[in-house]
């Protein structure tokens, strides 16, 4: 499963993120996909691509973004905790 736009990822994905921070998971996904495609590659070879791809994909987004108190996505400045 890749993502061709930010429209087809899931709900949970597009009612929550900003914009930008849906192109980093996105992004992150698709090349996931493609890099752990080979069950090999991965450090448990057993766990499924997609749960992977998604870990991956938070991972991505979270270096941008952090959740706030509010429970909004906001955009790192260094400053925040």
């Amino acid at each position: 499963m890749v993502y061709a736009r930010n429209s087809d990822l899931p709900d949970a994905i597009k009612l929550h993120l900003p914009l930008h921070a849906q192109d980093i998971y996105r992004e992150a996904f698709n090349r996931a996909w493609e890099h752990y495609r080979n069950p090999k590659k991965r450090r448990d070879p057993d766990e499924p691509l997609e749960v992977v791809c998604h870990k991956i994909s938070w991972a991505a987004v979270k270096e941008k973004y952090y959740r706030g108190q509010d429970g909004n996505w906001l955009k790192r400045d260094g400053n925040e905790p």
